[in-house]
């Protein structure tokens, strides 16, 4: 769409855009006469910076498109051509690894969790039995609640 635009336009929005690149840069080529010599030594600094960083990305972006050229087409699967000749029982194993990890943990939160219900049931049996309250307290639904009320008040 862009080009469609371009060519619609032509040499006339071509002759602004670069007359207005022209204004842009003659305008900063004034301002930067009228700066000081340690601001323009910082501008020059970074712009080095910036232009080594260019570089390097778009090395790393060579380096990724021979990347990808290398891939190839292996049966119904696609496999990288720096793979070598890798077992596929060590490619089983590091596919299922995730999966298995997950499920430990899994285990290790509920074996916590059931663990902390324990702890919080002595807690309660605790207070129950060191207490001195009458029978009918026992049977009372919000009992537990008056002994964590209790436990907040200490």
């Amino acid at each position: 769409m862009n080009k469609q635009l371009h060519t619609h336009f032509g040499p006339e929005l071509e002759a602004r855009t670069t007359r207005f690149g022209l204004r842009v840069a003659a305008g900063l080529s004034e301002r930067s006469e009228a700066l000081p010599h340690d601001v323009s030594e910082r501008l020059r600094f970074a712009r080095e910076q910036a232009l080594q960083r260019a570089q390097s990305a778009r090395k790393a972006a060579v380096g990724q498109t021979e990347q990808a050229v290398q891939t190839v087409r292996s049966g119904s699967a696609l496999a990288l051509g720096g793979l070598g000749g890798g077992s596929s029982r060590w490619l089983k194993f590091a596919s299922f690894l995730p999966l298995f990890l997950l499920v430990v943990g899994l285990l290790l939160i509920q074996h916590g969790q059931w663990y902390e219900q324990i702890l919080a049931a002595a807690e309660v049996d605790t207070a129950l039995l060191s207490d001195n309250l009458p029978p009918a307290a026992y049977g009372d639904p919000g009992f537990s609640e008056y002994l964590n009320d209790d436990e907040q008040q200490e």
